[in-house]
């Protein structure tokens, strides 16, 4: 759950008491207190590549008010791209300095380039249909192992060095994200995520910093696990846990524009067209698509390059250019 400042307006998800109908988001405005709580709902949260986007439903107790006003601290989902991780990076140190300032933080991490040496070190050849890698049984096997495995306990150990107290998990540990197949073409892929993030609070509560890997457990076969991208998963977990901060850490400044100018800010009602445009290309459309649904549930969000030094702290100050989401 997002954990506002004292005195900032509160942030609260209200889960409707209806079947089928997806988490909406509300607030009260600044001084009113619990007499002056309006629920407000947004729109839907559209999470996904293109137009097989879904919308997120976000499972909790029905009716169930989640109540931010006794907090003092806020919540920073921070994802870590493994090319954005290098001799010279300072993300493990950035982290351990805002934990040091009282933020709950968690980390999500990808690691596409890791996974794809170690198909050709056991001698897998990846699959593409239409650009995108296909995820077949053996690959599966492969993405679970470096993903939840590998990296991730690489991570947790360089944070735990920079003294975070962090703990690593994957999407399918404590039913944390359950994901849906929407191209039956691209394999054990989960095209769209739902989240329970009840784990990732109760770490928080205990003052550890969750790193997440983004394995998710089928919806439709809890047995089954699902590869998804890491991208969609800092969205998903963002937008559920009412964060008030999504950070993308990259190795590029930011999305740019025809020019190849770092784009500085992208409003909600200019984004799905700047990513209808053609313009943002390749792995920078998956951010800004978690980017655009975050900061529709309230969450501001921004795509930073996180090989600079302080970058995480120099972003969050203002002093640090990047993209603003929102």
């Amino acid at each position: 759950m997002a954990l506002p400042r004292r005195g900032a307006a509160l942030r609260a998800a209200w889960i409707p008491a209806y079947a089928g109908m997806t988490i909406g988001y509300a607030r009260s405005t600044e001084g009113e207190g619990n007499s002056g709580r309006r629920h407000l709902p947004y729109p839907p949260l559209l999470l996904g590549e293109g137009p097989g986007a879904r919308v997120a439903a976000i499972p909790a107790k029905a009716g169930t008010y989640l109540d931010m006003e006794n907090h003092n601290a806020t919540t920073t989902v921070v994802k870590i791209g493994g090319s954005a991780l290098g001799a010279d990076d300072t993300s493990f140190a950035d982290i351990a300095s805002l934990r040091r300032e009282g933020a709950r933080v968690v980390v999500v991490h990808g690691g596409g380039p890791a996974i794809t040496s170690w198909m050709a070190k056991l001698g897998v050849r990846a699959e593409f249909t239409r650009g995108l890698r296909v995820t077949d049984a053996p690959s599966l096997e492969i993405a679970v192992a470096v993903l939840a495995g590998l990296i991730n306990k690489r991570l947790v150990a360089e944070l735990r060095s920079a003294g975070v107290d962090a703990v690593g998990i994957s999407g399918a540990d404590g039913g944390l994200l359950r994901g849906t197949i929407t191209d039956p073409a691209l394999g054990f892929v989960a095209g769209a995520l739902e989240a329970d993030v009840r784990v990732i609070e109760a770490l928080a509560d205990a003052g550890c910093v969750p790193v997440v890997a983004p394995i998710a457990a089928s919806a439709d076969d809890p047995a089954q696990l699902l590869n998804a991208n890491a991208d969609l998963a800092a969205g998903t977990l963002a937008a559920a846990l009412g964060a008030e901060r999504l950070v993308f850490l990259t190795d590029v400044d930011g999305v740019l524009n025809a020019d190849g100018r770092v784009i500085r800010r992208v409003p909600l009602d200019s984004g799905e067209s700047l990513l209808r445009s053609g313009v943002i290309k390749g792995g920078m459309i998956p951010k800004l698509e978690a980017c655009l649904a975050a900061a529709r549930a309230g969450t501001r969000s921004g795509i930073i390059n996180g090989t600079r030094p302080g970058a995480l702290p120099a972003w969050l100050g203002g002093s640090l250019a990047g993209t603003a989401v929102g």
